[in-house]
C-alpha cells in the first residue's frame, strides 16, 4: 500500500499560524463570556469548573483536553452520562459554550481549530488502519463530521468524514467548515445521538 500523501510543510505551517492567530483573538474576545460561564458553572455545578480528560492527538500522542464541566460528579446513583448531565450542562453543550476553553488547547498546539474531534485513548486499538489516519493531523475544535451531522451520524460515517478531511485539508476547506460551524451551533444540530448524552461508545468498525 502506498504511503499517504502529506501536504507541503509550508501548508502545515500556514495552518498552524492561522490557528494561533485566530485562537488568540477568540480568547481575548470571549474572555468576559468565559468568566461568566465559569461563575455559572461554579454556582450551578460546583467545583471544579473545568473538565479535564486525556485525549489522543497528532501521531497518536496523548494530551489533556480542557472544557467547561457540564456534568455532576459521579455518585452511586448517578453513573451514566445521561443521568449526570444537568439542564445547565445540556444548555452549555447545545450552545457549545463548554468548548470555549479548548481554545487554550489550540494555542498550546494540542489541537487545531479544524480537524477530527479528539477521542479517548481506549479507542486506539479499535480503529481500522484507514480510520487511524485521523491521527495524521491535529484534532480539531470542529471538523467535517461536526458540520455534516455531528452526533447524529454513526461512528463509521463520522470516522470516514475524518479521513476525508485528512485527505482534502487546506485553508479553504477549514474556512468553509468554520463558517458552517456557526450555523450548526446556532441551529443546535446533532447535539446528541438518540438515547445518549452525546454519542455511544465506539466499539470498532462495523464495515
Amino acid at each position: 500500500m502506498a504511503s499517504p500523501v502529506r501536504p507541503p510543510r509550508s501548508q502545515d505551517r500556514g495552518k498552524r499560524l492561522f490557528d494561533v492567530v485566530l485562537a488568540a483573538v477568540l480568547l481575548l474576545l470571549t474572555a468576559p463570556l468565559m468568566a461568566a460561564v465559569a461563575v455559572t458553572v461554579a454556582v450551578g455545578l460546583g467545583r471544579p469548573v473545568l473538565f479535564r480528560q486525556c485525549r489522543i492527538g497528532l501521531d497518536e500522542r496523548p494530551f489533556e483536553l480542557v472544557k467547561f464541566r457540564s456534568m455532576r460528579e459521579p455518585r452511586g446513583d448517578l453513573l451514566s452520562d445521561a443521568d449526570r448531565l444537568t439542564p445547565l450542562g445540556r444548555w452549555l453543550r447545545a450552545t457549545s459554550l463548554d468548548e470555549l476553553p479548548t481554545l487554550w488547547n489550540v494555542l498550546r498546539g494540542d489541537m487545531s481549530l479544524v480537524g477530527p474531534r479528539p477521542l479517548l485513548p481506549a479507542y486506539l486499538g479499535r480503529y481500522s488502519p484507514t480510520q487511524a489516519r485521523r491521527h495524521e493531523v491535529r484534532p480539531g475544535v470542529t471538523g467535517l463530521a461536526q458540520v455534516r451531522g455531528r452526533n447524529c451520524l454513526d461512528w463509521d460515517d463520522k470516522l470516514a468524514l475524518d479521513v476525508e478531511y485528512v485527505e482534502r485539508r487546506d485553508l479553504r476547506l477549514d474556512l468553509s467548515i468554520l463558517v458552517a460551524t456557526v450555523g450548526t451551533t446556532l441551529r443546535r444540530d446533532g447535539i446528541s445521538a438518540e438515547g445518549h448524552a452525546t454519542a455511544p461508545e465506539f466499539l470498532g468498525s462495523r464495515r
